[in-house]
């Protein structure tokens, strides 16, 4: 069954907002574990606007399922992650001002950094992931430059979805076979919720992991954390391959 990390950095935002440690990241992440989640991801910026340096190294402590610390990664950030060796790291090519991630890697033209930076990090022995769009060129770009796993970056299909699934998860399905091709693990991210997550999953059943973040914590509003949870694990569960 594709495994379940939950992005717990909206949880972080609500507590930046206020100051002070309510909620605790820590805290809401260990119960996430305890609720049947494969794994925590997080994606620290360095303007600490969620998650912050210092929750990742507090998360490392005490986690028992994969930690996926997700960034571009710029000094700072490598440094952080070859400090705490997470299960995963995600390399994502986001500004420093960007809202939200909102583009893959151009893994050819960046060939020579990734391949320079993934080698940093299989030092350690750590996993690394490269968001990329669904073209099955940066796949296998991907692959050149020493990565373990793709994540596909799933905005696109979630907006155009409602319209036309078929459609929308088409060139997602040609860059995952790619990825099945270059041997490649496979990992999917970005507005999946639970209208959108079981069919693409359907299509492509072989992905490993998907990471949501926005759609869970915004359906725990409504639906409560633990229940919220379980919801998603029962759309993979569920799934029919």
């Amino acid at each position: 069954m594709t495994k379940l990390s939950v992005n717990i950095n909206k949880i972080a935002v609500i507590r930046n907002s206020r100051g002070g440690n309510l909620p605790d990241v820590v805290l809401a992440a260990t119960r996430i574990e305890g609720f049947g989640a494969d794994g925590i991801t997080v994606h620290p910026r360095p303007d600490g606007r969620h998650i912050r340096y210092d929750d990742v190294r507090n998360l490392k402590r005490v986690l028992t399922t994969e930690l996926n610390v997700e960034g571009n990664p710029i000094p700072s950030f490598v440094d952080l992650v070859l400090e705490v060796a997470p299960a995963q790291v995600t390399l994502v090519p986001d500004a420093h001002d960007a809202i939200t991630s909102n583009a893959g890697w151009d893994t050819l033209t960046h060939r020579e950094f990734l391949s320079d930076v993934t080698r940093r990090f299989h030092e350690r022995g750590i996993r690394v992931s490269i968001f990329v769009d669904p073209e099955p060129a940066m796949v296998a770009g991907a692959k050149t430059c020493g990565a373990d796993r793709v994540e596909l970056y799933t905005e696109a299909y979630a907006r155009e979805y409602p319209e036309d699934p078929a459609r929308a998860v088409a060139s997602y399905v040609a860059a995952a076979e790619e990825a099945r091709r270059q041997g490649l693990g496979l990992n999917a991210g970005h507005d999946l919720s639970l209208e959108n997550l079981r069919y693409y999953v359907e299509r492509i059943p072989w992905t490993d992991e998907v990471s949501i973040g926005h759609a869970l914590i915004s359906d725990a509003l409504y639906y409560g954390l633990e229940n919220t949870v379980g919801l998603y694990l029962r759309e993979l569960k569920n799934v029919r391959g």
